[in-house]
């Protein structure tokens, strides 16, 4: 089930772009703007403000991508700006093909493909302003006792 509505933005101060329309479209993304409205060390953030451009695999086109969250966190290193987008595990993943209907097979495939180019683009904008990309997955938002900006090794070839 897909949990989608508009996240109350309590520190103003802290949140780039228009706080009246931050949507969330799962738990997991409510549950990480409230981190990043509650957590001191979240300096600024903002939620699908950054968009970049990706050549889609599938047609050919050029599509914008519109990345979960852009963070400014501080840490003992210093600040670092990051883009984040929260996703399933299992979407990170190459997908398998076995015991699965074609139709099914496809969406997954076109899903994988087209994933792979977002990222891509958004690694490449990221290293060109010094920032970094993370991927985060339930391992990351539910884990207790772990910095929750680590990065995700993804299986993406």
């Amino acid at each position: 089930m897909s949990y989608k509505g508009f996240y109350k933005v309590k520190n103003h101060q802290k949140y780039r772009g228009d706080s009246t329309k931050c949507v969330f479209r799962s738990l997991w993304e409510r549950k990480f703007m409230k981190y990043c409205d509650s957590n001191e060390n979240v300096l600024e953030w903002s939620s699908e403000e950054v968009r970049i451009p990706y050549r889609s695999p599938i047609d050919g086109r050029f599509h914008w991508y519109f990345v979960d969250f852009w963070v400014k966190i501080k840490s003992q290193n210093g600040v670092k700006d990051y883009l984040i987008e929260i996703k399933p595990k299992k979407q990170t993943l190459k997908p398998e093909m076995g015991g699965k209907n074609k139709k099914t097979q496809l969406t997954e495939i076109k899903r994988y493909l087209i994933n792979k180019e977002k990222w891509g683009s958004a690694k490449k904008y990221c290293e060109k302003r010094g920032w970094e990309f993370l991927i985060l997955t339930e391992d990351h938002i539910f884990k207790k006792n772990e910095r929750r900006h680590k990065k995700h090794k993804k299986n993406i070839d």
